[in-house]
């Protein structure tokens, strides 16, 4: 592999790592013997990407990123544990990316089309969906859930263990510490709830129905005064004629640990 023509003579590549010939390799960057990484990836300069970690396609990693990194757990002995990334994703400069551990499913993952800027950090054991945006210093304890078209502002943090439904929205320096709803908006030390993602609704083509459906969901998880069981009930039911409230129940199934209020 060291002698593909796109990697630089001051990149350190394990013989054994299988790069795709068409990704570029800057000087100085390091990559280790159980790596695999797809066509049309581009890493820059000082980067380390280590670990048993698996790559796909069309992904840019820019300068000192550590993708690969092992997991930041003093429980971690050394297991083979895994990341694997999907396609198209951006990792700006200094972003780590940690393997599994034993103690969870022992593989991280990162999905595609996800944009994760300068100093954001993605912990052991976490699920990242599709085109999620973390900026800058945005952090993830170990075995957070993030849904799809999750936008968490700069400097949120994510409590261990935390499920953030699809299309949720932190702004920036969020402490979130229970489980976000999909679409809700959060802010705040501690987060608390403030609004639905309409804007984001608009944006990725929802139709009127979905987004009604959406606000009277989070109506009833939010000013309706009910239980949260009942309001769980009542949104299930409507779930079965709105496709637009289906990611409420895939949260709803993986939510443990009570939700933002």
């Amino acid at each position: 592999m060291q002698n593909n023509s796109l990697i630089h003579p001051l990149a350190l590549v394990d013989p054994a790592a299988q790069i795709d010939p068409s990704v570029r390799v800057g000087p100085f960057t390091t990559i280790g013997p159980n790596v695999k990484i797809g066509a049309n990836t581009i890493i820059d300069s000082n980067c380390n990407i280590a670990g048993h970690t698996t790559i796909g396609e069309g992904n840019r990693f820019y300068s000192f990123a550590a993708i690969g990194c092992e997991p930041q757990d003093k429980k971690y002995a050394g297991e083979p544990t895994q990341l694997v990334i999907g396609d198209k994703n951006t990792f700006f400069q200094s972003v780590t990316v940690s393997t599994g551990t034993a103690q969870d499913s022992g593989i991280t993952t990162v999905g595609s089309h996800n944009w994760v800027m300068a100093y954001a950090h993605i912990a052991h054991d976490c699920v990242v969906g599709d085109h999620v945006i973390l900026a800058n210093g945005a952090t993830l304890a170990g075995h957070v859930h993030l849904g799809n078209h999750v936008i968490l502002g700069g400097l949120t943090a994510v409590h261990q263990f935390c499920t953030i439904g699809a299309h949720a929205m932190a702004g920036g320096g969020s402490i979130i510490v229970q489980d976000l709803p999909p679409f809700v908006m959060c802010e705040g030390n501690r987060a608390v709830a403030r609004a639905f993602n309409l804007e984001g609704m608009k944006r990725r083509g929802f139709t009127e129905a979905g987004m009604k459906a959406v606000k009277a969901a989070y109506k009833l998880l939010y000013r309706s005064g009910l239980a949260y069981d009942e309001a769980v009930s009542q949104i299930t039911l409507m779930a079965e004629s709105e496709p637009a409230l289906k990611d409420f129940i895939d949260f709803f199934a993986r939510s443990k640990r009570g939700i933002v209020r």
